[in-house]
């Protein structure tokens, strides 16, 4: 399936250029201002970077009633770090209009969640006012890896360097100023479980800036997952899922303050309890 979404976005972003120059996208990211994805992350213990998006293959249509604007700014009203917006138009239903929309309605941090596999599509994003781009390894070769790494950097962007296996994380290690998501979700099964997320945790750096993503339903997750070095939290489908997305953001919050710092014990007892799916 990764194979195939991504071979859709190399004709979206052919078809595109045709219709807009690469010029014109710099000349428009070059008047945007830029917030600082990973300023943010790093300023609190528990940081969530709230997911829009109308749909997802493993979930199908997630609102009807999908006002991306209206979303982003109950998640900024919560407490969340930033914004993640999907993109992708088939599959996510996503689309460049609901980005503007987002840009225009928070002061965060904005992070276009896509399959980007041209350095094209980082100045789309850059021009469409994203602060952020993600980058899945597993979707590009060493190569597209570092064009698109270094055509973020050049349009004043931070990367999340997406993760789903040990193979993945050591080459998004190797992008210096990236920071590192794992993603819990297998992308053949479309399952989640975060024991990849924990275990995966012990090949990453003390102080390199981390984000889990996928699967996080609970103060108990961010907790366990918080004890296991994770700065950040991407979180789409529970919040999306809640009748108030931002009131659940809220209450997830509220509930790691309260819960203060998760001890060695737990997160170990979580990972336990989460690893027997897999080993």
């Amino acid at each position: 399936m990764l194979a195939a979404i991504v071979s859709e976005r190399r004709a979206d972003a052919d078809a595109a250029r045709r219709d807009v120059a690469e010029s014109e996208l710099r000349r428009e990211a070059a008047a945007r201002p830029r917030r600082s994805l990973g300023a943010r992350l790093r300023g609190a213990e528990r940081s969530v970077i709230a997911e829009v998006k109308k749909a997802s293959p493993s979930a199908g249509l997630l609102r009807a009633d999908y006002c991306p604007a209206g979303l982003a700014r109950r998640y900024e009203a919560a407490g969340a770090a930033a914004i993640s917006v999907l993109t992708e138009p088939r599959h996510f239903l996503g689309s460049e209009s609901h980005l503007r929309e987002v840009r225009a309605a928070v002061e965060l941090p904005v992070l276009r969640k896509d399959f980007l596999c041209d350095p094209y599509q980082v100045w789309e994003a850059a021009a469409w006012g994203a602060d952020a781009v993600l980058l899945i390894v597993a979707a590009l070769d060493p190569g597209e890896l570092g064009a698109m790494y270094r055509a973020a950097l050049e349009a004043g962007l931070d990367v999340l360097a997406e993760a789903h296996t040990e193979a993945d994380l050591d080459r998004a290690l190797g992008l210096e100023q990236a920071i590192v998501g794992v993603n819990s979700r297998d992308l053949k099964t479309l399952r989640t479980d975060l024991a990849v997320a924990l275990r995966l945790a012990a090949r990453i750096p003390r102080g390199r800036l981390a984000v889990a993503e996928s699967g996080i339903r609970s103060r108990d997750d961010v907790q366990a997952l918080a004890g296991a070095g994770y700065r950040g939290f991407l979180i789409g489908e529970t919040l999306l899922r809640d009748e108030d997305p931002g009131a659940a953001l809220a209450r997830l919050l509220a509930g790691g303050r309260d819960g203060g710092p998760p001890g060695a014990r737990q997160g170990a007892s979580h990972f336990r309890r989460y690893g027997r799916r897999i080993f």
